[in-house]
């Protein structure tokens, strides 16, 4: 029994040394051989207790700044050679065509964009090469600040505050970068100058699509962007940068869904259409001009338009066409006063996607029409247009383009200080792309 307690008391004492040495504490009345013996013991111990017990370290959150991404492009133009006729010009298309112009810096942009949240993107985009008119070049202007709202985690269902593209039209949606013309359709575009406006927006598009999207994009095959498979929104109707004029607000809505075919064709239908009252300010309108009824004046004039569009994306073979009609502000020659009419045009075009080696060359060929008026220029101005256009756009590594277009045009417009201007003619442009 003697032998028994001894056995127990010095277990006892084992232990108790052994749990006195981890908590770092020093055992009473302990020789230099007991501490050898339990030392390779007690670092085993120490090992299991720091592997199990210990927890891991945080990982720092990252800044919300550190999650934006930094991208742009810029143009470079130059439009005068084979010049016919120096006189037929366009401000909505390009502030550089014709007499007193020479090289032109068409976009200098800078887009700050990304995912500051799980569920919030940000996306800013200032254009440094803004042309206000006149002589008067590249003033710095805001062209999208948006931010889209993931209503799930999926990111299907999205909130687009700020201000950003109207979803009418694919070759509106369509980035400048992206484009093969030089210049957008006046029957599209002449729906809002700049193609955005501030408001909000709803959009839908299953992951899948979103995903199609991108791809259509960065691929090169001349994608519009994820603006949803269904689109629907309110915005202030005066286009960007200009405040609302009559209290009153624009809406849009548009459905477009990119097909993919068993082998591997891309098509994308889609229809879309907005309405609302414009009003004409007095500063776009001519001494002498009158803006009809009482109610044309506090209210505005009825804007309203539906259009259709179909790309079959060129792979290597495209098509991409547009038509839209609808009723807008019109300068009418004869009354010298604003009213509503009607409008109508669209475009088409066709081009051919090829790969030389490591460089990729599109030539492309377009036609387009519009008899309508356009809202945001000096008096509505009342336009008639036909115009061909034949080109090609090389790309011999990714961040360089260069676009070769010869146009051919008729123009008649009608203002307030040239009651009828008609100008035909031809010239070859070039533009200089740098992507960054």
């Amino acid at each position: 029994m003697t032998k028994s307690f001894v056995g127990a008391a010095l277990l006892f004492l084992t232990a108790n040394f052994m749990t006195t040495r981890v908590s770092g504490q020093a055992p009473a009345n302990t020789d230099t051989t007991q501490f050898a013996t339990t030392a390779a013991t007690e670092q085993r111990i120490i090992s299991r207790v720091d592997t199990i017990y210990l927890a891991p370290a945080k990982e720092a959150k990252t800044p919300w700044y550190k999650t934006l991404s930094i991208r742009g492009y810029a143009q470079v133009r130059y439009n005068r050679l084979l010049e016919t006729n120096p006189q037929l010009k366009c401000d909505q298309c390009d502030k550089s065509l014709g007499a007193g112009n020479g090289f032109f810096i068409r976009r200098a942009r800078i887009v700050f964009s990304g995912n500051v949240h799980e569920r919030l993107f940000v996306y800013i985009q200032p254009d440094f090469a803004s042309s206000p008119g006149g002589t008067a070049l590249n003033f710095v202007q805001l062209r999208d600040a948006y931010f889209d709202l993931a209503l799930d985690a999926a990111k299907e269902f999205r909130i687009r505050v700020g201000q950003s593209k109207i979803p009418f039209g694919f070759e509106n949606m369509q980035s400048s970068s992206n484009r093969l013309a030089l210049d957008r359709s006046d029957a599209i575009n002449s729906a809002f100058a700049n193609e955005r406006d501030l408001g909000l927006m709803f959009y839908w598009a299953p992951s899948e699509i979103r995903e199609r999207f991108e791809e259509l994009t960065s691929s090169g095959l001349k994608g519009s962007g994820d603006y949803g498979v269904f689109g629907i929104g309110v915005f202030n109707g005066q286009t960007s940068n200009k405040s609302d004029a009559n209290d009153q607000l624009h809406t849009a809505v548009r459905l477009a869904y990119p097909l993919k075919l068993t082998n591997g064709q891309f098509i994308e239908p889609g229809i879309q259409a907005y309405t609302g009252k414009y009003v004409v300010t007095p500063d776009q309108l001519s001494s002498g001009v009158s803006l009809g009824t009482e109610q044309q004046i506090e209210e505005g004039f009825t804007d309203r338009r539906v259009a259709a569009s179909l790309v079959i994306y060129p792979q290597p073979l495209g098509f991409q066409a547009e038509y839209n009609i609808g009723e807008g502000p019109e300068f009418d020659p004869e009354t010298m006063s604003i009213k509503v009419k009607s409008l109508h045009g669209g475009y088409a075009q066709t081009m051919y996607r090829m790969k030389v080696g490591d460089h990729v060359l599109i030539p492309f060929a377009k036609v387009q029409y519009y008899d309508g008026g356009k809202k945001h220029e000096r008096d509505a101005t009342s336009h008639k247009v036909y115009e061909t256009e034949v080109g090609a756009e090389w790309q011999p590594f990714k961040n360089f383009e260069l676009v070769a277009d010869y146009s051919i045009a008729d123009r008649t417009t009608k203002t307030a200080s040239n009651l009828y201007n008609r100008q035909h003619g031809s010239r070859l442009r070039l533009q200089a792309q740098f992507n960054f």
